[in-house]
């Protein structure tokens, strides 16, 4: 009977443990995510040898509407960047469309209006929200056929399909090409 107790207690032990170390990894990763600025949408978190050519881009909306876009430019002959975008809290079981514009005066003042709607490749894909709201897609788009080293001013913005009201914008992000 005492081993049996001795195994229950060692049991709940390791089981503790298994899960307060599962934790202590979700807090830290969360804290990395929190770094990132809402008023900015600038990481402190420190750079690595690619945040040239890659971003965490921050969107914002009225309320508690939010997005994020990870956007990523793979060392790949072809000059594909995957755009990874979520949404938040917008209308349920509604459609909503990701826009680029950019600057080439390179100055941190996104002033460009050339509005380009985004998808998979020069195909617009749609982002559709589920009962919550919620919303994600794989976009990307082929970038070969601007030189490498380019450095632009880039903004985004989320429209309302229907409406094409803007419900979400970044702020102003400097991206090189690779």
């Amino acid at each position: 009977m005492k081993k049996q107790i001795l195994f229950t207690a060692l049991l709940m032990l390791f089981v503790s443990f298994l899960n307060l170390s599962c934790q202590k990894e979700t807090n830290k990763n969360s804290n990395q995510t929190n770094q990132v600025s809402m008023e900015t949408g600038i990481s402190n978190v420190q750079p690595d040898a690619t945040s040239a050519y890659n971003l965490e881009v921050v969107l914002h909306g009225e309320g508690n509407r939010n997005g994020h876009i990870r956007f990523r430019q793979d060392e790949d002959p072809a000059h594909i960047v995957t755009l990874g975008t979520k949404v938040h809290n917008l209308a349920p079981y509604h459609e909503y469309l990701l826009q680029r514009a950019v600057d080439v005066i390179i100055d941190g003042n996104c002033t460009g209006t050339n509005w380009l709607t985004l998808g998979r490749g020069s195909v617009p894909q749609s982002i559709y929200t589920d009962n919550k709201g919620d919303g994600s897609e794989e976009l990307w788009r082929d970038l070969s056929a601007v030189p490498a080293g380019s450095v632009f001013d880039i903004h985004f913005r989320v429209l309302d399909a229907v409406t094409m009201q803007v419900v979400l914008t970044s702020d102003c992000y400097q991206f090189t090409v690779r």
